[in-house]
């Protein structure tokens, strides 16, 4: 297992499951730095998605987690930055998927459609899951924005 620090960050609606995920995985080793938020209390997801954007972009490696209520806003914010691959995933066939095919390296999960035992399945995936490369290689090249 790699000992790299997990970017992570939330809303307001992936707190708890944020928490879950870092209690869980810290127990098997891993290590997080947490951008937040840091509670229920209503906040707006870009000001959580882009830091951990920015962390797994400057480090290439890195693996980030973010949450949301449907996983969608903070993987759309996420995903404008030129280096992301941020993977919305609902199925843990879903987020393998996303590492060997698309080498993603943010999972985005929807913590009002998810159960919990779910989404703790598909990080462990995530994490644990790597890029095949070969044909997939060539496709992930075209994903970036030549603009």
């Amino acid at each position: 297992m790699s000992k790299r620090v997990i970017p992570i960050g939330c809303d307001h609606a992936g707190y708890a499951l944020k928490e879950k995920i870092k209690e869980v995985f810290s127990a098997k080793g891993y290590e997080f730095e947490d951008f937040g938020c840091h509670s229920e209390d209503s906040i707006d997801y870009p000001d959580y998605a882009h830091p951990v954007a920015d962390k797994v972009a400057a480090n290439e490696g890195t693996l980030g987690i973010l949450i949301c209520g449907s996983g969608n806003g903070i993987s759309m914010t996420a995903n404008k930055h030129q280096e992301i691959r941020c993977a919305l995933c609902w199925e843990n066939e879903i987020a393998q998927l996303a590492r060997e095919h698309n080498n993603a390296n943010i999972i985005s999960l929807p913590a009002r459609f998810v159960t919990e035992e779910a989404a703790l399945e598909m990080v462990e995936t995530f994490l644990t899951t790597e890029f095949e490369g070969g044909r997939h290689q060539r496709r992930v090249d075209k994903i970036a924005c030549a603009c």
